[in-house]
């Protein structure tokens, strides 16, 4: 039997009311366990990109570049039951006692991959999964499902949020926020491919896509409910930046227009897409004296 037939039928159980966390022993742990292993190994992800053809429902695609990231309804589904068939208990972390349902993530294997993450408050939990050559600066979170790709580093007050899709070679300015996703099962998480640049203090949220090899600008929101004025194509997109544009805030005219409560008109966020030039490539160049 597979990993993913024995989570669907721990959760059709669960979902059915037949199983809980006061029902469930040694052989459902060994699959949740087992299950919290294939995710920090990155057997398996949240979250994948498939070709260009249109599989499932609208609302867990999402469309980026030449394919389509689409969501793994049956790791998400692992991860709830990860916390519903667990009870909360005191951990030690450090001299710190905390209280939750899952420990952290063991860092042992990561210096074998030269990844590493610095004292004093980088916090990775169970289930999350780094890949070789990141850096980790404290004080930084990658919650359960999350999956950072090799080269990427995360830096000072970053959080990458449950489930989020973080490439290779991507940059996580300090200060930054990347939206994780568990409920409903069936949405996709918040992507950034290959290569991005997020400058500090970004915020990624609601399964937006970043595409790959793209510079975003210091404090942009990037979320489905803000347009992205892509000057490049000359059109206005949602919930996805396309590969390779350098993007920023700016405000446009709401349809609000003026009211007697301001004066002025009102102004919406918006966000303006152009081609990425060779200067702004140069300012976010990785230096590879750091990752050696």
């Amino acid at each position: 039997m597979s990993l993913e037939t024995e989570v669907d039928d721990l959760w059709h159980r669960y979902d059915d009311g037949d199983l809980t966390a006061a029902d469930a022993g040694e052989e459902e742990y060994a699959v949740l366990e087992a299950f919290l292993d294939a995710l920090e190994t990155g057997e398996v992800r949240a979250a994948e990109k498939r070709g260009t053809a249109e599989r499932g429902s609208a609302s867990d695609r999402t469309q980026s570049g030449n394919g389509q990231w689409e969501s793994n309804e049956w790791v998400k589904r692992g991860i709830l039951l990860n916390f519903g068939l667990r009870g909360i208990e005191g951990r030690e972390y450090g001299d710190v006692t905390y209280h939750d349902v899952l420990p952290l993530r063991e860092t042992d294997d990561l210096p074998g991959r030269g990844t590493r993450n610095t004292p004093d408050g980088t916090v990775i939990r169970r289930g999350a999964y780094l890949g070789s050559d990141c850096i980790m600066m404290s004080p930084s979170f990658v919650n359960i499902g999350a999956h950072v790709g090799d080269g990427t580093l995360v830096d000072s007050c970053d959080t990458v949020g449950s489930c989020a899709q973080i490439g290779s070679d991507v940059k996580l300015g300090a200060n930054t926020l990347i939206g994780g996703v568990l409920e409903p099962v069936e949405d996709a998480p918040v992507v950034v491919e290959d290569g991005a640049s997020l400058g500090a203090g970004c915020r990624v949220t609601s399964g937006f896509v970043v595409g790959e090899n793209s510079v975003v600008a210091e404090n942009t929101l990037l979320t489905p409910r803000i347009p992205v004025y892509d000057l490049v194509e000359e059109e206005v997109v949602y919930g996805h930046l396309p590969p390779e544009r350098r993007a920023f805030t700016r405000f446009v005219e709401s349809s609000v227009g003026d009211h007697d409560l301001f004066e002025g008109g009102a102004y919406k966020p918006a966000v303006v897409a152009m081609d990425v030039e060779e200067t702004t490539l140069e300012g976010v160049e990785r230096e590879e004296a750091l990752r050696e």
